[in-house]
């Protein structure tokens, strides 16, 4: 294909491709401080990943998506706030739009930690009230089931999906440290610290349990000094390597024929047998 971004093609050839498939992947960003790295890096990341997922699978992508919920990093003048109940009705008038075009298969990726408040909701609703399902996948999760260190080998991603995305100069160099930049990881958690909800973030899923925010921009993330475009380029080939390997890993056709599966089986065996009292 010329190209698998839907915005990028022509309306003839996603109707070309909608005759054979129904496969889309929807990679849900967000713009916040993300030291030494772009604003929108977590966004990247996620288009990158649904890239390589959508070519594994013969699926598109719907990119374009930056601005989400951003949890405690609203203190980042960088960062822009969306609501979690805002961002879930946005992504639901777009999960709509994209079933009645013609994408019953729908899957949402992300790479930000506070994204599942947004997409999970959203995904469950979704699914009552038009019984079909959609899939998120948080990368997190999915690169723990197959076995994957992701944590380990997150900024050489993060940076290596700007050179998925043939943006890698994107990626600044010789950023000074600030209150937004620390590339020193003791700073970074001895930051954190002083946040007394930490404290209480462990009794749910990330920032699901309690509100709050950083005390500093630089709390978020120590991220690496990046001197010389050859350390840049040394780091992106890392993470597209590292990229490939996870996007083996997870198996992308079972994925999207297990999603089919769930389908069908809604269709055939639950809405015949429940369907008169399920929610809509």
């Amino acid at each position: 294909m010329r190209t698998r971004f839907l915005s990028k093609m022509t309306n003839g050839e996603v109707e070309q491709y909608l005759d054979r498939n129904d496969i889309i992947y929807v990679p849900v960003g967000v713009t916040e401080t993300h030291g030494a790295l772009p604003l929108d890096s977590e966004t990247v990341l996620a288009e990158a990943i649904a890239l390589k997922m959508a070519e594994a699978s013969d699926g598109l992508v719907l990119h374009n998506l930056p601005y989400f919920f951003p949890g405690g990093t609203t203190v980042a003048r960088g960062t822009i706030q969306m609501s979690v109940k805002d961002g879930m009705a946005y992504l639901d008038k777009i999960a709509k739009s994209l079933l009645n075009q013609g994408f019953r298969r729908q899957i949402y990726v992300t790479s930000h930690g506070p994204a599942y408040l947004t997409v999970s909701g959203m995904v469950r609703d979704f699914f009552d009230e038009t019984k079909v399902p959609i899939l998120y996948m948080d990368l997190l999760k999915a690169a723990e089931i197959v076995n994957f260190n992701l944590l380990e080998q997150f900024h050489a991603i993060s940076i290596g999906a700007y050179k998925v995305l043939g943006r890698l100069e994107d990626v600044p160099l010789n950023v000074p440290e600030s209150q937004s930049v620390t590339y020193d990881v003791q700073h970074m958690l001895a930051g954190m610290n002083k946040n007394p909800g930490n404290l209480l973030g462990k009794y749910a899923y990330q920032s699901g349990a309690v509100g709050s925010y950083f005390h500093e921009p630089s709390d978020h993330m120590a991220t690496p000094l990046l001197k010389t475009p050859e350390d840049r380029e040394g780091h992106a080939a890392a993470g597209v390597q590292a990229i490939n390997e996870l996007i083996q890993a997870l198996n992308m056709p079972a994925i999207a024929e297990s999603l089919r599966q769930v389908d069908d089986y809604t269709k055939d065996t639950i809405l015949p047998k429940y369907g008169a009292h399920l929610p809509s």
